[in-house]
Parts: C-alpha cells; structure tokens; sequence
C-alpha cells in the first residue's frame, strides 16, 4: 500500500547511504528495547482510539493508559506520543507501516 509520501525510519529518500544508515539503526538496537513512537494526525474524536488500537495491534503488551496526548498550538492536531516494547526491527518497521498507511496520520516519527 503506498504511504502517500510519508517517511519513516529505514525509508531511502537519498538512495544507499540513507539505506545502510537505516540498516545500522537496526544493528544499534538491542532487543526488547523500550521503545518511543511519536504520531501526529488530524484532531478527531477517534484518532487517538485507532491509533492505540494500531500499538496494541502491534505491541499486544502496550499499556493504552500510558500514551501522552498533546494539542497543538491551534487546537487543529493531535500528537500521540507512545513507549513501546519492540521486540524486533521487524515488528518495529510492521508498525510504521501500517501508521504511516493510516489515513488519521500525517507524520510518524
């Protein structure tokens, strides 16, 4: 599915050298790490509820409870800021794509 020019880590904007560089991230990690996801979307009523539905989808053990939520300055967008348990690089890159997919998500840090 095309992430409608999102980005996320281990994505190549810049061709091989952006490619190793996401490759040696995965090398850095040790896993199970904890593990912070950063999510910026549209504020609607649901956003934050499809979103934790996304985490949990991926990391079963999240604690929705402790996701923080913050509003922008204009009221018109929702950061979701969320500390998971990754115990992969490739759970991690399953979870980036699926939110970087979401229709809600603008970006995903």
């Amino acid at each position: 599915m095309p992430s409608r020019g999102r980005r996320h880590v281990g994505d190549s904007p810049r061709g091989p050298e952006a490619t190793a560089a996401g490759d040696r991230l995965g090398e850095l990690l040790q896993f199970p790490t904890d593990f912070p996801i950063k999510v910026m979307g549209r504020r609607v009523d649901s956003f934050a509820d499809e979103i934790a539905a996304v985490l949990v989808r991926h990391a079963p053990d999240f604690d929705v409870s402790t996701l923080e939520m913050r509003t922008s300055r204009q009221g018109n967008y929702l950061g979701l800021t969320a500390t998971i348990r990754a115990r992969s690089r490739e759970q991690l890159d399953a979870l980036y794509r699926e939110l970087t997919a979401h229709p809600l998500v603008k970006v995903v840090l």
